[in-house]
């Protein structure tokens, strides 16, 4: 059923005469309840003032998909949709704004006002939110007018985000349970979010673990741990984000957040610097793999990040006290000292800085895929060339 709304949602965005960002979106309403059932089936269905949906100003006809075979090909079924979007385009001059499936429900376009804001209308779904680095990255994308699904494992602290982040944008936040590890959650997460906005647009891979052992004191299976999730779930979000934006059939972009352990390495972090490695590597054969569909993929590496607002980092929740250990500290606060001095512009590395990193991608300021921006201060070792 949800492989049919992004193809609805594609069709229906309109041509926006920019090279860099060619359509503008739209927001799918789907309703799908008994009654609703019941009226679209009916003969009463061309009486809209009887629709249970409450639409807005209705002055076109619905386009009525009737005999959508949903255990067809995906390309059949496209093919179908875009055949029938044709046809009433042909007859009315316009595209739809309302789509009855007979025994499924109603679609329709979700009238918002312009804010003119450079992602309106967007959907993103953020991994690994309820950290600090995810939740920076959802305030920054929510500021462009973005609507967001923040993820991560189901719990306090992905509620505690999510309501915090209501105050915002009340109607363009929803928390949504997902654990990147699993093909199943993965794909239920980014259906439920088709469910509410019709689509997706952007995908930020945030989520990550880390551990500290040296390699001969390492577990192999406390390695696996690392690789299942930074690795694995890297994989599964990218193969879940790749097939859904083609689906829908109007590009989009997709943002690695990788560290800066993947050019400067660190002792005693060699199962984090080598698995997220691997997944920076996955992320620049995805740009590879779908920059035909105008899908782009690209990093941002940031270095130390602690905090973001009242959010605290589970990584350096974690890793923390071994590197104040490591580096004779005894103060956290001298710790995020440490980090800061070290790099070349003594600055102090927030979630704000990677957010805008994010932005800078997703908002298309420069035709750019396959690239990796750091967010460190200048660390020269750490430095693409």
């Amino acid at each position: 059923m949800y492989k049919i709304l992004p193809m609805i949602r594609g069709l229906l965005a309109e041509p926006s005469g920019n090279e860099d960002v060619r359509f503008k979106h739209i927001i799918l309403k789907f309703c799908s309840d008994k009654v609703v059932i019941e009226f679209v089936n009916s003969k009463e269905r061309d009486k809209l003032n009887l629709c249970p949906v409450p639409l807005k100003n209705v002055k076109i006809p619905p386009l009525k998909l009737d005999s959508i075979n949903l255990n067809d090909s995906i390309e059949n079924i496209k093919k179908q949709i875009s055949a029938e979007m044709d046809s009433f385009i042909e007859r009315n001059n316009i595209k739809p704004k309302i789509v009855f499936l007979k025994n499924i429900g109603i679609v329709y376009v979700d009238n918002l006002p312009d804010t003119g804001l450079p992602l309106q209308n967007e959907v993103a779904i953020v991994t690994g939110a309820a950290g600090a680095i995810g939740s920076g990255i959802c305030r920054g994308l929510l500021e462009k007018g973005c609507y967001i699904a923040a993820t991560d494992l189901p719990g306090e602290r992905l509620d505690k985000l999510v309501v915090e982040l209501k105050k915002i944008a009340k109607d363009r936040i929803i928390g949504v349970g997902m654990d990147i590890t699993s093909t199943d959650s993965m794909a239920n997460g980014f259906n439920e979010v088709i469910k509410t906005w019709g689509g997706v647009d952007i995908v930020i891979a945030n989520a990550g673990i880390p551990l500290i052992a040296s390699l001969d004191e390492m577990s192999l299976d406390d390695f696996r741990k690392l690789e299942k999730v930074n690795i694995e779930g890297t994989l599964l979000t990218l193969s879940e984000a790749s097939r859904n934006l083609r689906l829908q059939g109007i590009g989009g972009d997709i943002v690695v957040i990788s560290t800066k352990n993947v050019f400067a390495p660190g002792a005693r972090f060699g199962a984090y610097s080598a698995t997220k490695a691997a997944a920076h590597q996955l992320g620049r054969i995805a740009s590879l793999e779908l920059a035909e569909f105008d899908i782009r993929v690209n990093m941002v590496a940031p270095d130390a990040v602690f905090s973001d607002g009242n959010t605290k980092s589970g990584l350096w929740e974690k890793i923390g006290p071994d590197r104040m250990k490591h580096r004779g500290i005894t103060d956290e606060n001298k710790l995020q000292e440490y980090y800061q001095s070290r790099n070349l512009l003594k600055a102090k590395i927030t979630a704000r800085h990677v957010a805008n990193a994010v932005l800078f991608f997703v908002t298309r300021q420069t035709p750019t895929t396959g690239a990796t921006i750091p967010v460190d201060g200048g660390l020269p070792d750490a430095t693409p060339r």
